[in-house]
């Protein structure tokens, strides 16, 4: 050891930020376990590296006492008073057991000590510069594939996309750039694992967030999304200044803000549709592109009974119930969709003459 590793380690505390007295500490505590492996001694030893020169002493410790028992670790009185006359019973005493070809044994020591906490170090800098991304959306490159997952480089570390995560309609490869939403960092001891989804809502959240002014200034605010990844999203928005179409904003000119998203999301279609205080109103707009009669809301159950159309039941339901199930992860209402014609029967409502309930939102294919 010599001033060069000194300087070396200064250069290590400007470079990546690691303190040189926290490196030095952990190589005089590794020191102490290569000293006791190397010269197979069980004695109580400490390490002492000079923080100026680099010089590296080894001091054995041993006890002040009358009888010694134990040479390794006990010291008499008088031999203890030939290093130091001020030393008493039960002191600490320090003797030099420095051996000669120490300095090979510490360089080695010190070199996988300084490389393991700059791994450690660089492991930490990145799960930090990452957990503040958690829920966030990043761009990387599709490396390769596993049975269970694709591997994407981040730029400083490798995150994992699970098959299970991604999108009917995503089709990847080696080499292709891909956007993912961040569900989950970790801070392993293999280093820092981060998990992607391509079928988090928040993906789309984040998505409009970044692509509408308004909603990314805080005018507009998105309050529920709901998503069948790769087929279709509702999502329900909110305008903060009555002079702002909260609908019209996210839709953009012609239709560019949302027809961006959509393109990013491989063609999944999105109904935008304004959120409503009113349970009624909130409901028909979530219902959206179907055209509501009426709704009839039971508090006690959390649930609405929606009247419709009779040409318009197919609509409101959609393939396979799709339109109805997102309507209801939407509002966090229970949604039950009748015809006109099943409303009177069932319950002796007349076919309305009144007029299909107002509804603001809007569909993108």
């Amino acid at each position: 050891m010599s001033m060069e590793f000194i300087e070396a380690l200064n250069e290590i505390e400007r470079e990546k930020g690691i303190s040189k007295d926290i490196l030095l500490e952990a190589i005089e505590a590794a020191l102490i376990s290569s000293y006791k492996r190397n010269f197979n001694t069980a004695q109580n030893v400490r390490v002492d590296i000079n923080r100026f020169t680099g010089v590296i002493r080894v001091y054995a410790r041993k006890t002040v006492v009358e009888e010694v028992l134990d040479p390794r670790l006990e010291i008499s009185v008088e031999a203890s008073h030939e290093i130091n006359p001020h030393f008493h019973l039960d002191d600490i005493a320090e003797i030099e057991v420095t051996p000669r070809d120490f300095g090979r044994i510490a360089a080695q020591t010190a070199k996988q000590v300084v490389t393991q906490r700059i791994r450690e170090a660089e492991r930490g800098l990145i799960y930090n510069a990452f957990i503040d991304k958690e829920e966030d959306i990043v761009n990387g490159i599709v490396q390769r594939q596993d049975v269970r997952n694709l591997f994407i480089d981040l730029g400083k570390v490798e995150a994992v996309l699970p098959l299970t995560e991604l999108m009917p309609t995503d089709k990847f490869k080696h080499g292709d750039r891909v956007k993912s939403f961040i569900t989950k960092v970790e801070n392993t001891t293999k280093g820092p694992q981060i998990f992607l989804s391509r079928t988090h809502p928040g993906l789309l959240k984040r998505l409009f967030e970044l692509e509408v002014p308004e909603i990314y200034d805080g005018v507009v605010e998105i309050r529920s999304v709901a998503r069948e990844a790769g087929f279709r999203s509702k999502i329900a928005v909110h305008s903060r200044n009555p002079e702002v179409d909260p609908v019209g904003s996210c839709v953009g000119q012609k239709g560019m803000r949302v027809q961006t998203i959509v393109t990013e999301l491989k063609g999944e279609k999105i109904d935008i549709v304004r959120w409503s205080e009113s349970v009624e109103e909130y409901v028909a707009n979530a219902l959206s592109p179907s055209k509501v009669i009426e709704v009839i809301v039971y508090e006690q159950e959390k649930m609405a009974r929606v009247i419709v159309p009779d040409y318009q039941l197919s609509l409101a339901i959609g393939i396979k119930g799709q339109n109805a199930r997102l309507a209801a992860k939407l509002t966090g209402w229970k949604i039950d969709i009748k015809s006109e014609t099943q409303a009177e029967q069932e319950y002796g409502r007349p076919k309305s003459p009144m007029s299909t309930m107002h509804q603001d939102s809007v569909s993108i294919d």
